[in-house]
């Protein structure tokens, strides 16, 4: 049918086109969709038909991927099957631990994954990390999405803009993970079992993978209960060159002097051999209790766990560039481009008894590390009458992440000499040591004992809402929606720094770790390229454990890291009223929220030596705590009030039976990360760097506009373009300043460079491009291409926007076999400061492939690589003559049987 605008049609269409923004698909909001969303799904092409059919019928801008069958998405990991949509990027890990194989964040539209909304079943979730430097250095609010399992989902919508109703805090807007409920399963009865096993090709260890379902409901379909649960378990192996951030020399310095075309260059503070080794096991179960003790009243109890315990092991030889430079030894040769020194050679200048160090090594084990999330959640619905539906949604979310102890061991290795020599990122770097031997622990000395142990953060919100549903009785206006949403939520993070116990005399060379001969594996650092030391030494985790326990100082009063600890309290209120309309060839809604912000940030002040020292009374300043070694502080409350007004629109218009036209625009919101407004410091003693945050950083809020077109020209089939602007005020960008603190190493206060937040503006803009259809013969395709312009005012870049992401895949499905095979590609992006330097991940492509075959009606085989081209994941700083890291872990391969009743 073709499209013919009324007055009315019209009216509305030019006052949304000029501020138009794409907006997240209603869940069941007509009986039509509530169909869509209970069709049984059995295959490639039925998982494409339903996912294609959800995006079609909602009024606004949003993508969804469907479960293939119950419990089963078409990948292991549900931000893997989100990279391959149009303007979504995934990145390993928040930061701070270094890329690994795993996609765990998921951003929106070239912005920092802390501005994409995580949702479960429309409700925010905790979340908490496992690495240390991810407790208690920078903590963002992205959600870790290994702690969510592919198995729990029914249908992943991302809503790529805001409608009043959506629960503030994206930006660039919101993935909502929809979760099965009990009663939306055909058959009375349903089990489901998945037994299988995982191999990891670095470590060379296979591990077990389970996952079993149980769903069962009355006759009367108004009673059902769903239980699941999941363990986990695989190997991890790291093989790593790390280069941990730059120093610039100075202009004034004996060895500028002496060598004045290095007066300002920049140069590699640590060039690492790094073995990062790790065994995850993640376990947990979900649980769904639906009942409708009359026929308009439907209540529903839903509540989940997952915890991921992650043993690590970290290993790194490094040369020690900034104590060689700060020693002011004159290199024998050197190369200087782009202003960094990328090559240089100094020649053993010590003796024994009057040493000279290049190298120091760092063992660090982590028994026991985890993360844990959780939440439970009722809703309530009841249809009070044929016009009023009123909903209720009231629940808590937890998150946890704890390192309990770290077995530190950094050594010091003396008269060695060193050289190295950049290749840019084609490779990791040639590094020598012409007069030492990495492969033999003996002559090496105690440096120091350092690291958060413990380290906590725990991360919690609870919250209540309302919602009504009033019908107007109006072909053109026929809904109208209001609700009340409360919330409060709580974050903080403590740690005890720990060190050497004097009193056990650790720095005794006869109190040292013994090692029993044991190096890196022998095929470590194959693949990364360059010539560095790759037969290192290494000390066994039990020795480690044993010998840390002994000569370590864990006091959790004098050891306290008050200058890395922080707590923050947020109480947050929002109303909202939205209107939906339609005609004939026409769909859309348009509202305004409103939401009040209380924030409560408690910020660690530092008093200073001269006033009253470390561990000395001090009646001079109320409220003084003086119990620390790092120093005498106080506790100071500082409170915001932040009240935004976010109003929306979305139009969509069918312009035929095969084409929608779609506009949208709103005012969004999202808070800055928590260690952003948490005003504590973590330090680095060996680099002199750190993080420090900024208690009265402003939301970021933001203006957006979308246009799209798609069409719909066969079944299951979808072409699609869009447009996409965002304006972001207040926008949170990195700075630098320069603080004196104590170098808990030598004792003395030393001048560190601390890497802060500060509210900046920027804009992001760009273009998507998807294709997807089924082909002859069982066959089908996809593919998808996002531009995305991203940059802050200044011309910074704004944090992980790549210019270029893409996806091209295809499959096969016929005679109860499927095969899929898809290539997933995003070009460089900003990660931010490490060791206040930036830090950039290269281009990054992958490849991963899945094949299955139905036994019969009740059995079916499954087979997945992961990684299938081994893609080294490149970083580098300033510029690529500056590389930052070269990582490698392997191609991973599952398998199992799924077997169902």
């Amino acid at each position: 049918m073709k499209f013919k605008p009324t007055p009315i049609a019209s009216a509305v269409a030019f006052a949304l086109a000029g501020v138009a923004i794409s907006a997240h698909a209603q869940e069941a909001k007509t009986e039509k969709s509530e169909k869509v969303e209970k069709i049984e799904v059995t295959g490639i092409r039925g998982s494409m038909e339903k996912s294609v059919e959800s995006k079609r019928n909602a009024d606004s801008v949003v993508e969804v991927i469907t479960a293939e069958d119950i419990g089963k998405m078409p990948d292991k990991n549900i931000a893997d099957s989100l990279q391959r949509v149009p303007g979504v990027t995934t990145s390993s890990q928040s930061g701070g631990s270094g890329g690994f194989d795993e996609n765990d964040r998921v951003s929106l539209r070239g912005t920092n994954p802390s501005l994409t909304q995580t949702l479960i079943n429309g409700h925010t979730v905790a979340s908490s990390d496992w690495f240390i430097l991810d407790q208690v250095g920078l903590v963002g609010r992205s959600v870790s999405y290994t702690m969510l399992p592919s198995e729990l989902v029914s249908q992943v919508f991302i809503r790529k803009s805001a409608t009043a109703d959506l629960v503030e805090g994206g930006v660039a807007g919101a993935v909502d993970i929809i979760t099965r409920k009990a009663l939306d399963f055909r058959k009375q009865l349903t089990a489901e079992v998945y037994l299988g096993g995982v191999y990891a090709e670095l470590p060379k260890k296979t591990d077990p993978q389970f996952n079993a379902l149980l769903n069962w409901k009355n006759d009367a379909n108004n009673f059902g209960v769903l239980v699941q649960g999941f363990y986990e378990k695989r190997h991890l192996r790291r093989d790593g060159q790390e280069i941990l951030g730059y120093g610039t020399i100075d202009p004034a310095s004996p060895l500028a002097v002496a060598r004045p075309a290095l007066a300002g260059v920049s140069y590699p503070t640590l060039i690492g051999s790094a073995l990062f080794e790790q065994e995850r096991e993640r376990k947990g179960g979900f649980l769904d209790i639906q009942v409708k003790p009359l026929r308009d009243v439907t209540i529903d109890f839903s509540a989940f766990t997952s915890k991921l315990d992650a043993t690590n092991y970290n290993r790194n030889w490094m040369m020690w560039g900034s104590h060689i430079i700060g020693s002011n030894q004159i290199p024998t040769s050197y190369r200087v481009e782009n202003g960094t020194l990328v090559a240089a050679t100094w020649a053993n200048a010590g003796t024994p008894g009057n040493n000279a160090q290049y190298a120091i090594v760092d063992q660090i084990y982590r028994p026991g590390a985890f993360s844990e999330t959780s939440f439970f959640d009722f809703d309530v619905k009841w249809r009070m009458n044929e016009r009023m539906t009123l909903t209720g949604k009231a629940g808590k979310s937890e998150g946890k992440g704890e390192t309990p102890v770290q077995q530190v061991f950094e050594g010091d290795v003396f008269n060695t000499g060193a050289s190295y020599s950049f290749n840019g990122l084609r490779s990791a770097s040639d590094v020598s040591f012409p007069s030492g031997n990495p492969s033999s622990f003996v002559g090496t000395s105690l440096d120091w004992i350092f690291g958060a142990s413990p380290g906590k953060t725990k991360d919690e919100e609870k919250y209540g809402q309302v919602d009504g549903d009033y019908d107007l009785g109006n072909k053109t206006f026929p809904g109208l929606k209001f609700g009340y949403r409360w919330a409060e939520h709580e974050r903080s993070t403590t740690q005890v720094a720990q060190g050497p116990l004097f009193s056990a005399d650790p720095f005794n060379a006869a109190n040292l770790p013994r090692w029993n001969g044991e190096t890196y594996p022998g095929n470590f650092g194959n693949g990364l390229g360059g010539r560095f030391p790759t037969n290192v030494w290494q000390i066994a985790p039990g020795e480690l454990e044993r010998w840390g326990n002994i000569y370590t100082n864990r006091d959790p009063v004098t050891r306290q890291y008050w200058p890395g600890e922080f707590s923050m309290k947020e109480k947050i209120q929002a109303l909202y009223l939205m209107g939906n309309f339609e005609g004939q060839g026409y769909a859309g809604n348009v509202g305004l929220r409103y939401v009040k912000t209380d924030e409560d940030v408690l910020v660690n002040v530092a008093i200073p030596g001269s006033v009253c020292g470390a561990l000395a009374p001090c009646p001079q300043v109320p409220g003084a705590i003086t119990t620390s070694a790092f120093g005498s502080f106080y506790r100071n409350s500082v409170k915001n009030e932040y009240k935004d007004w976010l109003p929306s629109a979305n139009l969509k218009i069918d312009i035929d039976k095969d084409s929608v036209l779609r506009f949208a625009a709103a005012k969004t919101m999202a808070r800055p990360d928590y260690s952003a407004l948490g005003g504590s410091i973590t330090a680095d003693d060996t680099t002199h760097t750190g993080n420090g945050g900024n208690p009265n950083l402003k939301p970021i809020r933001s203006t957006n506009l979308d246009v799209s077109y798609e069409y719909y020209y066969a079944p299951r089939s979808l072409a699609a373009v869009g447009l996409f602007y965002m304006d972001l005020n207040n926008y949170v960008g990195f700075g630098t300043y320069q603080q004196q603190l104590l170098d808990i190493r030598t004792n003395t206060f030393q001048t560190y460079t601390i890497s802060a937040p500060t509210n900046s503006s920027g804009k992001v803009k760009g273009v998507e491009l998807s294709w997807q259809q089924p082909l002859p013969w069982g066959f089908g395709g996809f593919a998808n291409y996002t531009y995305s312009h991203a940059k802050e005012d200044t011309g910074a870049d704004l944090v992980g926007a790549s210019k270029n992401t893409g996806n091209i895949g295809g499959y096969w499905e016929g005679r109860g076999f499927s095969f899929r095979l898809a290539y997933t590609y995003r070009s460089e992006f900003f990660v931010g400061l490490d060791r206040s330097t930036p830090q950039y991940q290269d281009d990054t492509g992958t490849v991963n492939a899945a094949i299955n075959y139905a036994i019969n009606d009740r059995f079916s085989l499954s087979a997945e690589a992961l990684n299938l081209n081994d893609p080294i994941l490149k970083y580098y700083g300033a510029n690529q003559d500056q590389p930052r890291a070269f990582y490698r872990n392997g191609r991973q391969y599952y398998f199992g049987i799924r077997a169902k009743l």
